[in-house]
């Protein structure tokens, strides 16, 4: 059965979510990733965290709302993927509140001790996250453990009986479901795992770039240094998973348009960033990070989620798409507060636009003073 127009609408907008997502909040990760790298001391960390200080949870909303839309658009595709990764899921969620509590709980005491401690939390959950994603975006290009067939007792892998994958249609009209049959640790491959590292390389020249663009000074030259050596790791390794994506799990012919899209924003990127041009080096990084994702959801198409087990066990946006009333509903919701969205990303990044220095730092930390813990204790 064809996509019909709202199924491929809203299987687009999903896409541009996840690239909203990956491209805003990637050079957050990113600033995360260098925090115990390129700072010399703590006025330079201050500095660091300040630039991603306006636009770190707004970036977050990209990620809410391509999981909720997800979930309305096409709920199968929602439950099949969740149902089989619990520990995967729980470990995003987790690294994901230890980053947030990192960022906001490091300025409210005034204790060296304090604030180290709260920077490895952060430094480790950005690097963890980062990888755990290219092992999710991995997954979906190669896919998963996925079956079709029904359950004698519920949660019990050893009453599951799969479906002949020659009669998947007759057995789906009849109450089978899809099922993710693999365990956590079937989600690391060697394909998964240097999904992660691809992206925890293009994370880590993303914030690079994007602390050359936003600061001055030494701290600009340094992190404009370092962009220059990661850049170079980040293309090629790109380059190299991609085309193994390409040639191994693709299944559509037109994946090549934005692969070949995302090679020249990486490869233009990476010529104006050892050009010392950190402006257009980010935003052609960016462009070519987005139509990686674009790459990556393309190798699925016409599958929501693709089986390795069998082709035929693979669940399909047709498959896996709500109702055509749910989609209307939800494209009038759109219409109206998409652009809203936008334009408040749009504005909060023109309005926090300068660049920053640390001679713009007071000297001395926020937060509150041990010493005075200790007097509201004893109060």
């Amino acid at each position: 059965m064809d996509l019909s127009f709202l199924q491929i609408l809203w299987f687009v907008l999903i896409i541009v979510l996840w690239i909203g997502y990956v491209t805003l909040e990637g050079f957050g990760f990113g600033t995360g990733m260098l925090l115990h790298i390129l700072p010399r001391n703590e006025k330079e960390r201050r500095l660091q965290l300040n630039t991603i200080g306006p636009h770190w949870d707004g970036n977050e909303v990209f990620l809410l709302t391509a999981g909720g839309a997800t979930f309305a658009a096409f709920p199968e595709w929602y439950a099949t993927m969740f149902s089989g990764m619990y520990i995967a899921l729980v470990l995003v969620l987790v690294l994901l509140i230890l980053r947030i509590s990192a960022i906001e709980w490091r300025g409210k005491i005034n204790s060296d001790a304090w604030r180290n401690a709260w920077d490895y939390i952060h430094f480790g959950s950005a690097w963890l996250v980062a990888l755990v994603w290219g092992v999710a975006f991995g997954n979906l290009v190669q896919g998963m453990a996925i079956q079709v067939g029904t359950y004698g007792a519920a949660g019990d892998p050893s009453t599951f009986v799969p479906a002949d994958p020659t009669q998947v249609d007759a057995a789906l009209g009849q109450g089978a479901q899809h099922f993710l049959t693999g365990g956590f640790f079937s989600l690391f491959t060697p394909f998964t795992i240097v999904a992660g590292l691809v992206v925890v390389s293009l994370f880590l020249t993303h914030g690079a770039l994007w602390l050359a663009l936003k600061t001055t000074g030494d701290f600009s030259e340094r992190a404009k240094a370092l962009a220059k050596k990661t850049s170079l790791v980040s293309t090629g390794l790109t380059a190299l998973w991609a085309l193994w994506a390409l040639f191994a799990y693709s299944t559509t012919w037109f994946a090549v348009i934005p692969l070949a899209l995302a090679a020249v924003g990486l490869l233009v990127s990476t010529f104006f960033t050892l050009q010392g041009k950190e402006k257009a080096g980010f935003f052609a990084h960016m462009a070519g990070v987005a139509f990686a994702v674009v790459f990556i959801f393309t190798t699925t198409v016409p599958f929501a989620l693709k089986s390795y087990i069998n082709d035929a066990y693979g669940l399909t946006l047709v498959q896996a798409s709500a109702t055509t009333a749910t989609h209307t509903v939800m494209t009038i919701a759109a219409v109206i507060f998409v652009p809203i969205v936008a334009g408040y990303t749009i504005w909060s990044y023109l309005s926090f636009s300068r660049r920053l220095g640390v001679e713009s730092l007071s000297e001395e930390p926020a937060g509150l003073h041990p010493t005075k813990i200790r007097e509201f204790e004893n109060a």
